[in-house]
């Protein structure tokens, strides 16, 4: 398939520069899949289109303060780096102006925060050996910025925002954004209704939000991103594959997270590690049967995933719907749910 396949209009005053007023009250385009009919509702809606039985699984990672504006060492020329992971003191970073980024340059980023280039990687990134006193994720909290996204002009008025109720594992550098609507009340009624919730891990890098370049989208190679999923997480997935249950992602990188590892073991299992896959039409998805998830960039890896969950003409029109009920786009955007029902 071509990547112009996967463009459509959109007006720039539609993409949403801040959150909703309250999370559960941002707009839900539902989209039954088996008919392409589309029905209008409120997020808090969502409880209304599950059923007990079902299960919902939520990607826990938390988003970092990753984005880090410094000074090169020899020349103070200022620079931009985006952490994309993190293992122990070494910082695998997305920068600005990477060409002028060698091996053993020295970025300061603070009086308590400096980087040295250890390594030269391909597209601008560059790993760092980060050199603190104390805590690194404390020093970073204090030093860095959330990485909210280029489109968001306006300045984010509360951190916690940019992050899900329940997120707690650190790691992300963009937040799993469909997750943005729940509240702790609403998780809380969902519950009461009968319907699961587990959690699995995946952190958000370069993978999620690097744009599609090539026109033959097969070209395209992700980045890999770290998950994990619990031994209990993975019993409770493969009884309720067993009993014929629902499985609801909330947003894609849930998805890419119970299809990866289905894929790999044929079921679901206790494990770790890092994935690059890429889905796309035409895909048979074998972990999941419906997904909760924003309105997505132009051209990228994620509309192409959720087209590959109906098709390319039902989403395109969804999103035509959608620009023409003046849904809220992006990030801070409203939600669709994709329902088998």
């Amino acid at each position: 398939m071509k990547l112009s396949d996967f463009d459509f209009e959109l007006p720039e005053e539609l993409i949403a520069q801040h959150p909703a007023d309250k999370r559960d009250e941002s707009r839900l385009l539902v989209l039954h899949k088996n008919t392409g009919e589309i029905e209008h509702k409120h997020f808090y809606d969502i409880i209304d289109y599950l059923k007990p039985g079902d299960v919902l699984v939520r990607n826990n990672s938390k988003v970092i303060p990753a984005r880090l504006y410094g000074t090169k060492k020899d020349t103070g020329a200022k620079v931009e780096v985006l952490i994309l992971k993190i293992e122990g003191d070494v910082c695998e970073c997305l920068c600005g102006n990477a060409k002028a980024i060698k091996t053993s340059t020295i970025i300061e980023f603070s009086d308590k925060l400096y980087g040295e280039c250890i390594e030269r990687k391909d597209e601008g990134i560059r790993v760092f050996k980060m050199h603190y006193e104390g805590i690194f994720l404390e020093v970073l909290n204090e030093v860095g910025m959330m990485p909210t996204p280029p489109y968001i002009h306006e300045k984010l008025k509360d951190n916690s925002r940019y992050n899900n109720v329940y997120a707690k594992i650190d790691g992300s550098a963009a937040c799993p954004t469909a997750g943005l609507h729940f509240t702790e009340e609403l998780l809380d009624k969902i519950r009461a209704k009968g319907i699961e919730i587990l959690d699995v891990t995946l952190h958000v890098g370069l993978g999620t939000f690097k744009p599609v370049k090539e026109e033959e989208i097969e070209d395209h190679v992700m980045h890999e991103e770290f998950y994990t999923m619990s031994k209990e997480t993975a019993d409770r997935l493969n009884l309720a594959k067993k009993e014929g249950r629902r499985i609801i992602a909330i947003g894609t990188t849930s998805t890419r997270t119970l299809e990866t590892i289905i894929t790999k073991y044929g079921e679901f299992r206790e494990c770790s590690g890092n994935t690059s896959i890429f889905i796309y039409p035409p895909y048979e998805f074998k972990s999941i049967d419906a997904q909760i998830t924003n309105f997505h960039l132009p051209k990228s890896t994620l509309i192409m995933m959720i087209a590959a969950e109906c098709s390319r003409e039902m989403i395109l029109n969804a999103y035509k719907v959608a620009v023409q009920e003046k849904y809220r786009f992006f990030s801070f955007g409203d939600s669709m749910f994709l329902t088998n029902e």
